[in-house]
């Protein structure tokens, strides 16, 4: 036998009136039942890749601006013009 690692969770009176009709009709315990449905809903999901270019021109954006001169007075931006990027 595989090792089972023992989770609790709640489920809606529906989700356990179908569980215990679908367990009897095919003679599989609920456990099974539950384990097959999250492996078959698991391998539906697709794991988003993350896309470090954005970050990248940021990081340029950033270094460009540490390098500009100070300004007399301030800075020579406005928050509103980060956002218009």
């Amino acid at each position: 036998m595989s090792t089972k690692i023992r989770k609790q969770i709640y489920i809606q009176p529906r989700q356990e009136h179908l569980l215990k009709v679908i367990a009897q009709q095919t003679g599989v315990s609920e456990a099974e039942i539950i384990r097959q449905a999250i492996d078959l809903h698991l391998s539906e999901i697709t794991i988003p890749q993350t896309d470090i270019s954005l970050w990248e021109t940021e990081r340029e954006f950033i270094e460009h601006i540490k390098t500009r001169p100070v300004q007399a007075g301030g800075r020579d931006w406005k928050r509103e013009d980060l956002y218009e990027r």
